[in-house]
């Protein structure tokens, strides 16, 4: 009988209450100063892309704009909908954003050994670690889409339940993926403990390793955090605003700062599932031999999430929004069976190599399997394309708009039938209202005969 160990977690939990409550407050910290910083950063780097200044009163360059806004907010008038369930209106805000909070308490900002001295007690860069950290992570993440969808339900209008429908869709939608991409990561590292998998990459970097996984997982945390070109929510043009709509004052605030924290959330955990979370990157790490002890990986770790958190401003300031129709395309048509594709090929991979299988082998098999899916997507796109002309051929059904009394669309394959125009009008003789006034006329009238 084959048994799993179990993970050894036994450094944590050891901390007393009051390192505890410390690393809590540094976390909190951490992100709040993440966000009010991401918040300029964003409007700064946006304005530079488009040829502006962009925020230049508040502190010096404009850095504390970010806290003159909220300050703004708290002290702006709070309106209450009149018809809005005012209880679950109240706590919608709260309930999407206490979760954003609560996934940074397993990520590691260092080593998972005794590396640093917080007065004088020796402690892991870490709050706390679980056995199923990542799926803890999942579960918070998850949890955040209540908030949204009883923000649009409580505001008693159209327009906010709309939109927190398809925030919602949009949002479960691209977990599925993401969960598939976390998969292949656990399959490689052999545990869902974070501090575990960061120390699985020591050799190298699940980027490297997991290429599809990760390209997978950023589309899919641009999807979840609800960010442009799939900032869908926030579409003026379709829903006025989307779910928050109707709230105003500090309860707009927190919406609008759980979806900064949860930009530093997914970056986090990107950082830490791919770019080898808190360790210095190859050039430094290979002259350096203390850049990964110390206080010195908390550096790493934060240059990593803010170069994840300027590739979700570049996006804003690049691509144009998306329809939403091709919003749930991508995710149910292209990410989710690549992702299950992927995971196949991962786990196919990995069980060769525990059966004893050389690399050379290992590839030649993946290969093939690739090059039959290409060869039978080959061929289904031929037949797709065959009975795509031979419908063009057909003549459309006939179809009469008003057969119902009153109008409606045409159904797939058939067609309206032709408006009749009236034939284009003739040119106009000029009618000169009186006798001859100018030369030109007298001239005109006797070349008629006139």
């Amino acid at each position: 009988m084959i048994t799993l160990a179990a993970e050894d977690l036994s450094l944590f939990g050891r901390d007393p209450w009051w390192l505890v409550v410390v690393k809590a407050v540094f976390c909190f910290a951490f992100l709040m100063v993440t966000v009010l910083f991401s918040i300029v950063w964003e409007r700064k780097v946006v304005a530079w892309m488009q040829l502006r200044i962009g925020p230049n009163r508040h502190g010096p360059w404009g850095m504390l704009q970010s806290l003159a806004d909220g300050i703004k907010l708290m002290l702006k008038e709070d309106v209450i909908v009149k018809r809005a369930d005012k209880v679950v209106y109240v706590l919608a805000p709260i309930i999407a954003a206490i979760p954003a909070f609560m996934a940074i308490a397993v990520i590691p900002f260092g080593p998972s050994g005794n590396e640093v001295s917080i007065f004088g007690h020796r402690t892991t860069m870490q709050l706390t670690d679980l056995p199923i950290a990542m799926l803890y992570v999942l579960a918070v993440a998850s949890v955040g889409i209540y908030g949204i969808v009883l923000a649009g339900w409580s505001s008693g209008s159209t327009y906010p339940l709309l939109g927190g429908l398809r925030s919602c869709a949009q949002m479960i939608s691209y977990e599925i993926a993401m969960g598939a991409a976390f998969a292949s990561v656990f399959l490689y590292s052999g545990s869902m403990s974070t501090s575990k998998i960061v120390e699985a990459q020591g050799d190298r970097w699940y980027i490297v390793l997991l290429p599809v996984s990760f390209i997978i997982y950023v589309v899919t945390m641009v999807g979840e955090t609800n960010r442009a070109p799939f900032d869908m929510p926030e579409s003026e043009g379709d829903l006025v605003g989307g779910f928050n709509t109707e709230y105003s004052s500090i309860k707009f605030a927190m919406f609008m700062l759980a979806e900064y924290v949860n930009m530093v959330t997914v970056s986090a955990v990107a950082t830490t599932l791919f770019l080898g979370g808190w360790r210095a990157p190859w050039p430094i790490s290979g002259f350096w031999a203390g850049a990964n002890h110390g206080w010195w990986p908390m550096l790493w770790f934060v240059i990593k999430v803010q170069l994840l958190l300027f590739f979700f401003i570049w996006l804003r300031g690049t691509l144009p929004r998306v329809r939403y129709d091709q919003l749930m395309k991508l995710g149910w048509k292209v990410l989710i069976p690549v992702s299950v594709v992927w995971l196949m090929l991962v786990a196919t991979v990995r069980t060769l190599r525990n059966e004893g299988y050389d690399f050379s082998r290992i590839v030649l098999y993946v290969g093939g399997a690739v090059v039959a899916l290409l060869l039978l997507s080959f061929v289904a796109d031929m037949f797709r394309g065959r009975k795509q002309e031979a419908d063009a051929k057909t003549p459309p059904a006939a179809f009469d708009p008003m057969a119902g009394g009153f109008p409606v669309p045409p159904l797939p394959g058939q067609t309206l039938p032709p408006v009749p125009r009236r034939r284009p009008r003739q040119q106009r003789e000029l009618i000169v209202s009186g006798g001859a006034d100018t030369q030109s006329d007298r001239e005109g009238r006797e070349d008629d005969g006139v």
